[in-house]
């Protein structure tokens, strides 16, 4: 017998160490005795005694647990958002946006407190932030300083990293390697958008009619007499945030970063109307009004709540135009949230 055969013996006797079936499963560990190098001549080469390695089986099953229903789904995408402008544990949202954010929930129920004033001191004091066309228009449409200060702002810092940060950070992939749909994915975020700029714009607007009733006394004729008014501003109210949400969102979902779309959006909304407001004021053409966000809403505002408009061009004009908007971002926001995929972009 050769020197190589002891080395030989030991190769096929660690083989039949290493050799698993029925009766001597796989244990995860196993010494290894012998391996083959080319420099030997693919001779077997005894290694160093006492090695050991590890052997990993990969196999994949079938989930057959019980699945949260789709509500519970969307209700952990949704809360995660709104949850985390209150309360740790979900979406971190700066401090300073939360400071931003309760400066601009103040500065939205500031028309209460005229009212309260002339309640209790009366003699016309602020018989001017009273319920009226007016009043009620500048709650939810007013330029300054809801539509330069309030709305597009808390809009921009809320959709800016909506969506771009999960393109950024590949957070996608948290998302749709579960059973969540790519259409409750927008769905959610949209509502979680949403809800924020109907507290700030469309509650707080029944917040200063209530107060106005309690406060003053007003009786059921009153109330029948003014409630078209209130009906009028929330229809102009919930246009004003479907359409700053979905223009911010469409711009969110085209970008990795979150500065793009909140400088885009406000550039979109206070840009559009300064252009539009100078060619009106320069050549005494109206058409560029039917272009700009704000001043689009504006003209169907003024048509729904009764008072005097600024445009000469027809509110119907201005409603085409503000449907039209909603649906190009919305038909950018799918297909850019459909071209996501399952991994970091």
């Amino acid at each position: 017998m050769t020197d190589a055969d002891p080395i030989e013996e030991k190769a096929v006797q660690a083989e039949e160490d290493v050799r698993f079936d029925e009766a001597s499963p796989v244990t995860g560990a196993s010494r290894i005795e012998a391996a083959y190098s080319a420099e030997d001549g693919g001779q077997a080469s005894v290694a160093k005694t006492g090695s050991t390695g590890q052997v990993f089986t990969q196999t994949y099953l079938p989930w057959t647990g019980t699945l949260n229903p789709r509500w519970a789904r969307n209700w952990a995408v949704y809360r995660h958002h709104i949850l985390g402008l209150v309360r740790s544990g979900h979406r971190p949202w700066p401090l300073l946006v939360r400071a931003y954010l309760v400066l601009v929930l103040i500065g939205s129920v500031g028309d209460i407190f005229p009212v309260l004033l002339g309640s209790l001191f009366g003699d016309g004091i602020g018989e001017v932030f009273m319920i009226s066309r007016d009043s009620l228009y500048a709650h939810v449409l007013g330029f300054f300083p809801r539509n330069v200060l309030y709305y597009p702002v808390v809009t921009a810092l809320i959709v800016g990293t909506m969506i771009s940060e999960d393109r950024l950070n590949g957070t996608s992939a948290l998302y749709f390697s579960r059973p969540i749909t790519r259409f409750d994915y927008v769905a959610m975020k949209y509502l979680a958008a949403a809800t924020i700029l109907f507290i700030l714009c469309v509650f707080t607007l029944f917040i200063y009619y209530t107060v106005e009733v309690l406060a003053m006394g007003h009786g059921w004729a009153w109330i029948v007499d003014t409630f078209p008014l209130l009906l009028g501003a929330t229809v102009a109210g919930m246009l004003l945030v479907v359409t700053y949400t979905s223009l911010g969102l469409a711009m969110s979902s085209v970008s990795t970063n979150g500065f793009f779309p909140a400088i885009g959006l406000l550039a979109l909304v206070l840009g559009s109307k300064s252009v539009a407001f100078l060619v009106a004021l320069l050549f005494e053409q109206d058409v560029l009004y039917l272009l700009s966000p704000y001043d689009a809403l504006a003209n169907v505002g003024q048509a729904l709540i009764g008072t005097e408009s600024n445009y000469d061009i027809p509110w119907t004009w201005s409603l085409v135009s503000v449907v039209a908007m909603n649906a190009l971002s919305l038909f950018l926001l799918a297909n850019r949230v459909a071209s996501m995929e399952v991994t970091r972009e």
